[in-house]
């Protein structure tokens, strides 16, 4: 299979089918994160257990790939501590701004790596980036860390 169609593909099933939007009860943390270039506005809500991302959730509206790469994303640091889920947005945004180019560090993303060539899209950026961004940002201000 093309690397282009399994982009697609992938990019489609995490639009279409997100494991993670929706409402959570509870939430310990939520910021909501807007892409006011082109509209995409999401609110992403984490559990947090003894520093742990335990869940994960996003509700809102976007582009199909800021949607699918929130879903991505997710999929990605549910179950990490925060310096492992900040490491991995710093490699996301470092692959799409074409600054990460090895298969070892590219792996760690999982699906997310599928979003590579969103790097030759600079319109696409924000988007990719947009829950990733939102992420670190409420990871940064809210301190999970039990170290």
């Amino acid at each position: 299979m093309e690397l282009k169609q399994l982009y697609r593909e992938i990019v489609n099933d995490h639009n279409l089918h997100p494991e993670h939007k929706g409402e959570m009860e509870n939430p310990d943390m939520v910021l909501r994160g807007v892409n006011p270039s082109c509209g995409d506005d999401i609110y992403l809500q984490f559990k947090i257990e003894d520093g742990i991302i335990a869940d994960g959730m996003f509700n809102g509206s976007g582009c199909a790939i800021s949607q699918a790469s929130v879903d991505m994303m997710l999929d990605n640091v549910i179950g990490k501590n925060e310096k492992e889920a900040i490491e991995l947005a710093k490699t996301f945004v470092g692959m799409i701004k074409g600054e990460v180019t090895d298969d070892n560090q590219l792996e760690k993303l999982e699906d997310s790596a599928a979003l590579v060539d969103i790097a030759h899209m600079p319109a696409r950026v924000k988007c990719a980036v947009l829950g990733w961004r939102t992420m670190k940002e409420m990871l940064e201000e809210n301190e999970i860390s039990n170290d």
